[in-house]
């Protein structure tokens, strides 16, 4: 068992408070504080008492991880843990299929692009499904809405410009009618785009000034406007379902889902991959041909994820994803828990103070500490009262 130090991304959309205040540093940092990555992540691992979670792991990868997770997942840790703190949105994006990622990682490399290269769309050939919950009041954009929502929205903008571009949409409104709209919106021209965006910004002003039905959804894309001024991904994101997570919901990111964090803290974790397809409100690389060959455009409401109890003080998130499965603990004064194993582990600590007891040695988690357990040190216990995440594998 091991105390984790971990690497904080100061990318520019980062809350300057969320992350200091979790790890009771002075707040507002001195910069911006996007993401605190907990793993073994190439490009930014923890570190434990010996060096590098990365070089930890690599040493000896059957004790550290287990010969099931070596045998399914290879000689890395396949998840990657953050705590994600959005002051302002994230770019819209979405990431591959497994069979995807592995043919466009190919691909590329037989095309001689540069890993390294800001156009390279696939920097590992892994996918890269993810689940985030919520720790404060988080907005998210997520999946495309329903088409007769959709079109209600448009229809409540009163933008006669954004016509021609709902027209697939109209004749088919269904998965294949949503995709060619959402190209066709992709491919303007520079000058019919700029024209649409603002005809689009201009609805939007009227409706989140009326306080109506989609007003949220409208002030939303005024702010994304603000952000990036003449960028479809402004109209893109009035295609997406808004959700409102409370502390303690969550949502469950499969491949070819186009969605954005706006606002808000959450845990989040995700199979251990870089690889990201933008759709607008970037300025980085958008690769509009890859993106439509990933993207999912089956249409519907998304429910916010809450997690299910396994009885013995454990709440677990339940996906699909085979390299992850998150759940969390609130400990009470008194209790004493002691989870299954099934595999390496990342504990943290969001809310009190957790002691983590295993053969004979104890480690206490104040907020915002974190520890790494590998797979072969048998059964520990915790005890305290405060709130605890756990991280492991999913079902192998």
């Amino acid at each position: 068992m091991e105390r984790l130090d971990n690497v904080i991304q100061p990318y520019a959309w980062g809350s300057r408070t969320a992350i200091a205040e979790l790890q009771g540093r002075p707040s507002p940092s001195a910069g911006p504080e996007a993401e605190l990555w907990l793993g073994a992540h190439p490009g930014a691992p923890s570190r434990v008492s010996s060096g590098s979670l990365l070089e930890h792991i690599r040493a000896a990868p059957e004790r550290v991880l287990g010969a099931p997770v070596v045998q399914r997942f290879g000689e890395g840790l396949p998840f990657l843990l953050k705590v994600l703190a959005a002051d302002t949105p994230l770019s819209l994006q979405a990431h591959p299929s497994l069979e995807q990622a592995r043919e466009g990682h190919a691909r590329e490399d037989a095309l001689g692009v540069a890993r390294t290269a800001a156009h390279r769309n696939y920097k590992d050939s892994n996918h890269k499904p993810e689940l985030i919950c919520a720790l404060t009041p988080f907005d998210a954009l997520c999946g495309f809405r329903r088409v007769e929502d959709t079109l209600a929205l448009f229809a409540a903008l009163g933008a006669q410009r954004l016509e021609p571009l709902l027209a697939p949409l109209r004749a088919s409104p269904d998965a294949r009618g949503l995709a060619r709209t959402f190209e066709a919106l992709m491919t303007l021209p520079a000058q019919a785009r700029g024209e649409a965006v603002a005809a689009a910004v201009e609805g939007c002003a009227r409706l989140a000034a009326s306080g109506g039905r989609f007003g949220a959804e409208a002030r939303w894309a005024l702010r994304l406007a603000e952000l990036y001024p003449g960028d479809p991904g402004v109209i893109g994101a009035l295609l997406l379902n808004l959700l409102h997570l409370q502390p303690g919901e969550a949502i469950y990111l499969p491949a070819g889902n186009l969605h954005a964090y706006l606002q808000g803290v959450g845990v989040e974790i995700m199979a251990n991959s870089d690889n990201v397809l933008r759709g607008g409100c970037t300025p980085k690389h958008v690769d509009v041909p890859e993106l439509l060959r990933v993207l999912d455009f089956r249409a519907g409401p998304v429910a916010p994820l809450r997690a299910t109890s396994d009885g013995v003080g454990e709440e677990v998130f339940e996906t699909p994803a085979p390299e992850f499965r998150l759940s969390r603990l609130q400990l009470r004064p008194g209790a004493r828990v002691s989870p299954a194993r099934r595999g390496p582990e990342i504990l943290l600590c969001t809310e009190g103070e957790v002691r983590v007891s295993l053969a004979g040695q104890q480690l206490a988690l104040s907020r915002g500490e974190s520890a790494f357990v590998a797979a072969d040190e048998g059964a520990y216990s915790l005890e305290g009262q405060g709130v605890l995440f756990r991280s492991t594998v999913g079902e192998l």
